[in-house]
């Protein structure tokens, strides 16, 4: 966006720092910054005799290889060293500060030539020595302890060289302003870059620019941790860590590989956990809110799709003071003029555009209002709001109650849901990157999915969206003709896949358990055996919900900084963390409650304003695109250092595509439905990683059309309960080969048929001949009668004649054969043949041959 100039290229800064040492002596500490060749330097020096401050100080200038090493050998003593991969930041309790570094990470997926880690280990390391004799506080390792409950090992993703807070939409953007500051309506833009010139010598000369983009801090979970480093130390040490779900796969299309990649990155603002954090705050930030992006790449070109989850955005709650697995729903607030979801969707529309579509899951009807309270507050507040937009940029609002839809007789679910889908994606389009100059295509809107929790009905809806979305980014590539993608294909076992774990991490940050409704349950599909393990889910999250996510809170408090410890009230004396989610700010705007989206937003719509007037923190030209700090291709393949090939992630991705490929097959194509082996049980998913169905109630599915009461964890019990009949009235062919493979005559155009009576007598004398040749098969301790009667029995019905004599001949002496005297007249007549074959024959006639040739 903003630059349709193939002329002008802007390229991302990557990270000077990738390695980092940490060297410990009682005084002092030492970071040792290197870059991915360890050719570049810079060392930070931490004061740990400085009483419950930090003291940090940062060498400006750069080190080489040799002046590193001297300054280690420098070093008195023998300090502890630590190698880590990047610092998250520091934090302090009540005494001191702690150092928290990266110890361990792995590749996990790749977008272009940005590679994408996830955290896999970390270590915390005091930075104030204790010179005191008086003992440490007694809440200092209880809040540690609490602080740690955050496992940074499990979902925290980073990239040195791509901005993981940001949609590649976002990403591809050309820059705007400059600074971190920004006032859209007063600041001056950068020039327009298709018109700009950029005083080169020839007219189609390429330009480079490089940046360093400005993270969205919504979704950098160690911000807080950050901010002791920000303004004393290089930019590039400070390492920014995204929460949620990363992963990458890949489908084989007749031996070319297209990458598929899923990030969901998770919200910091209004984070928490299940019944703790339901609705909205005053600034209009929702419940588990989550950005979802679906990459398609084939090498060259990209294709993005986005898509969100998030709570319905009001000021609602349900009591937990009593134990109930359904606490009724209460509205805490009345909000008439919808201020809360006016701020909630004015970020959206200047984020992503319009048209804002709210996929709204939650039930209307029910004979004791339960969902349908929070439905009807969510579809007043769009009715009301969309008074004051303009007609084409309404949001609009679609209502589907999942649950009936699957409980009606035939009704398949992701058939209804793939009709919404296809019209949503019609309306908001995606992003589209070929090459250079070629044209480029944005998505302007985006669809916002909810029910209740967000969690088991919002994800089975996203993977219906993300199917269609996937279909519409294929064809646009030009792997298929047509956007409908066949279920049990390939291509969509690979999508489903990467859902249902997509949304069973989201589940357990949020809720505390896996999926208990996947998609095989509302398709329809869902094995009666896997009923237990839901009821074991169910559990598990209520227990979480119960007692475990009250610590679980405390822990998310103390890890964004929305608590600071004090030595007079504790985290866990304090009754609620209300005040720290909803600090009412009143309002100085002067501007009417009526006019709740901002000029420069109306002013861009349809498409977003955040990515017209992208915000980058430098910008400036470069000469040369092979430059270290723009170089994407060397640190991607980091041609610089051995590299085993099955560690890299190419290769790693390359290899999931015969994941979802069945052993047995007779077509190669990811986009055909293959054919499934017969149903049987399946296991437990948490240890096997297979998705798992059904739930715990066994209630009626029948209801009144105008009251309807059942709950989603009566759909899987009606599905049980519907193919357990099936299974009494017929019972199931055994399995063999003939039912389970296809035969060879459909494969080959051939089949097997036994051989007749006297090929087989042929046969059985050939083998009793090598039988025979090979000494035979009797035992080297048999009687010499034994052994004589076998041997006459081989030899009944062979008769061996010699072909010919060779007399005493051995490899010691060769005694020459006779030739017979007609055989060597033969030879004779044969070596007085003329030996010039390059001449040619004269042929009769061939005068007349010649003479006509040349009167051609």
């Amino acid at each position: 966006m903003n630059n349709d100039n193939p002329n002008i290229i802007f390229n991302p800064l990557i990270s000077s720092i990738q390695k980092v040492v940490l060297y410990e002596t009682r005084s002092r500490l030492y970071l040792v910054g290197s870059n991915n060749r360890e050719t570049r330097f810079r060392l930070l020096t931490i004061d740990r005799l400085a009483l419950n401050r930090l003291s940090i100080e940062e060498n400006a200038n750069e080190f080489n290889n040799l002046e590193i090493r001297r300054f280690v050998s420098s070093l008195t003593g023998s300090p502890k060293v630590t190698s880590a991969y990047g610092v998250l930041g520091f934090v302090r309790f009540l005494e001191g500060y702690y150092l928290i570094l990266v110890t361990k990470r792995k590749c996990c997926a790749h977008i272009g030539m940005h590679l994408v880690y996830t955290i896999k280990d970390t270590v915390m390391v005091r930075v104030n020595e204790v010179t005191s004799q008086r003992p440490p506080h007694p809440h200092e390792e209880r809040y540690k302890r609490i602080f740690q409950n955050i496992d940074l090992r499990s979902n925290f993703y980073f990239s040195y060289s791509y901005d993981l807070t940001r949609t590649l939409q976002y990403n591809e953007s050309a820059p705007r302003y400059v600074g971190t500051k920004l006032n859209l309506a007063q600041d001056e833009p950068l020039p327009d870059w298709n018109t700009l010139t950029n005083n080169v010598a020839q007219a189609h000369e390429r330009v480079d620019y490089a940046f360093r983009s400005v993270s969205r801090k919504r979704f950098v979970w160690n911000a807080y941790l950050l901010q002791p480093m920000e303004g004393i130390m290089h930019k590039d040490w400070l390492l920014e860590v995204t929460h949620g779900y990363v992963s990458q796969s890949c489908i084989s299309i007749f031996g070319r590989h297209v990458n598929v990649c899923l990030i969901a990155r998770r919200s910091t603002r209004f984070a928490g956990t299940r019944f703790l954090k339901r609705g909205a705050n005053f600034k209009g930030d929702v419940a588990n809110e989550v950005e979802t992006e679906q990459i398609v790449s084939d090498g060259q070109r990209l294709c993005a799709f986005t898509q969100m989850r998030g709570s319905i955005p009001s000021h609602w709650s349900q009591d937990i003071s009593k134990m109930v697995p359904k606490p009724p729903i209460q509205l805490d607030i009345c909000d008439p003029y919808a201020q809360t979801p006016s701020r909630h969707f004015e970020r959206l529309l200047f984020h992503y555009g319009s048209p804002l579509i709210m996929l709204n899951l939650v039930k209307k009807r029910e004979r004791r209002k339960h969902e349908s309270i929070i439905s009807k507050e969510l579809q007043n507040s769009i009715k009301y709001l969309n008074q004051f937009l303009p007609p084409q940029h309404r949001m609009k609002h679609i209502h589907f109650d999942m649950a009936r839809q699957s409980r009606l007789s035939g009704g398949n679910v992701m058939e209804q849901l793939a009709v919404h889908a296809a019209n949503i994606i019609q309306m908001t389009g995606m992003f589209y990157k070929a090459h250079r100059g070629s044209e480029i295509s944005f998505q302007t809107g985006i669809v916002r999915t909810n029910c209740v929790d967000c969690l088991d009905r919002t994800n089975s809806a996203q993977f219906a969206i993300g199917k269609c979305a996937l279909g519409n980014q294929l064809e646009r590539l030009g792997f298929v003709k047509s956007a409908k993608l066949e279920f049990d294909s390939d291509c969509v076992t690979m999508l489903e896949h990467l859902y249902e774990e997509h949304g069973d991490t989201l589940a357990l940050q949020y809720g505390g358990s896996q999926l208990v409704h996947r998609i095989k349950t509302y398709r329809k599909t869902a094995a009666w055996a896997s009923q237990g393990n839901d009821v074991m889910q169910t559990l598990s999250r209520y227990y979480s919900n119960t007692f475990s996510d009250t610590e679980k809170q405390q822990s998310i408090n103390l890890f964004l900084g929305l608590y600071k410890p004090k030595l007079n009230q504790p985290i866990w004396e304090l009754q609620t963390d209300y005040d720290m989610h909803n600090a009412f700010v009143p309002s100085t705007s002067s501007a009417s409650i009526t006019d709740w989206v901002r000029h420069k937003v109306r002013e861009c719509l349809p498409f977003p304003c955040a990515d017209k007037n992208k915000l980058v923190k430098e910008l400036f030209r470069v000469h040369s695109n092979g430059l270290e700090m723009i170089d994407a291709y060397s640190n991607y393949h980091q041609s610089f250092k051995w590299t085993d090939l099955s560690e890299h992630i190419e290769f790693e991705i390359s290899q999931l595509a015969a994941r979802y490929m069945p052993t047995y097959r007779t077509n190669y194509s990811p986009f055909q439905r293959q054919i499934q082996p017969s149903r049987k049980a399946r296991q437990n998913p948490s240890m096997t990683g297979q998705s798992s169905t059904g739930s715990m109630n066994s209630n009626s599915s029948s209801s009144n059309e105008g009251e309807d009461s059942s709950s989603d964890e009566d759909l899987s019990a009606s599905f049980a309960e519907k193919e357990s009949k099936q299974t009494e009235t017929a019972e199931p062919a055994p399995f063999t080969l003939a039912s389970m493979l296809p035969s060879m005559q459909q494969v080959y155009g051939c089949t097997i048929s036994p051989p007749p009576k006297q090929s087989m007598a042929i046969y059985k004398k050939y083998v009793q001949m090598g039988k025979l040749s090979s000494g035979g098969a009797q035992p080297t301790q048999t009687a010499v009668a034994q052994r004589e009667q076998e041997h006459a029995k081989m030899m009944r019905g062979i008769i061996l004649r010699s072909l010919s004599d060779y007399g005493t001949d051995s490899y010691l002496s060769v005694e020459p054969p006779t030739v017979p005297v007609k055989s060597q007249l033969i030879y004779a007549e044969y070596c007085k043949t003329p030996r010039n074959f390059n001449a040619v024959p004269k042929l009769e006639g061939s005068d007349l041959l010649y003479r006509y040739v040349q009167q051609l």
